[in-house]
């Protein structure tokens, strides 16, 4: 089984930051990506994250969807299934904070990547990610890019057991 896998870049790196990326790779291939443009009351803004996913607040505004729009179309895109992030531990609070923005509850569940990781997979994680990373050429930072990283990282290493 592939999972499903989440990625979300968001405004810096601490408590106060907001999401402003996602991007989803489903097992099947499918993928979705949104900017998000920030709610009235999201203001904290780090230059050293904007330095890491090249987003700026200018092209939030100018390209970034709402809140409760996004959240509709995470919610219709992952209708009961499970989703996996690698960032689980901060990806999970961004998704809470999107979903509490739009009012909506989310019709999905998002999980740790470590829980379906086995031994050799934790063992072999960063190095194949590397080698996935210069097989695709993708060295840009964003949501759906590393998405699709952490879906391939997970093949590779789950296909030497």
């Amino acid at each position: 089984m592939i999972p499903n896998i989440i990625d979300i870049e968001a405004s810096g790196f601490g408590g106060t930051s907001y999401p402003i990326e996602i991007g989803i790779v489903l097992s099947s291939g499918e993928k979705y990506c949104s900017l998000i443009k920030p709610e009235l009351n999201w203001t904290h803004w780090s230059e050293e994250a904007e330095h890491v996913h090249h987003i700026s607040k200018e092209i939030l505004q100018q390209r970034g969807k709402p809140a409760l729009q996004v959240a509709i179309a995470i919610n219709e895109f992952l209708e009961g299934k499970t989703v996996y992030s690698d960032g689980w531990v901060v990806d999970k609070p961004w998704l809470i904070e999107l979903f509490a923005a739009a009012r909506i509850n989310n019709t999905f569940c998002i999980s740790a990547l470590e829980f379906i990781l086995d031994e050799y997979q934790m063992e072999h994680w960063h190095k194949t990610k590397i080698e996935v990373i210069k097989d695709l050429s993708l060295t840009r930072h964003r949501a759906s890019s590393d998405a699709f990283i952490i879906q391939e990282t997970y093949r590779r290493t789950k296909a030497h057991n």
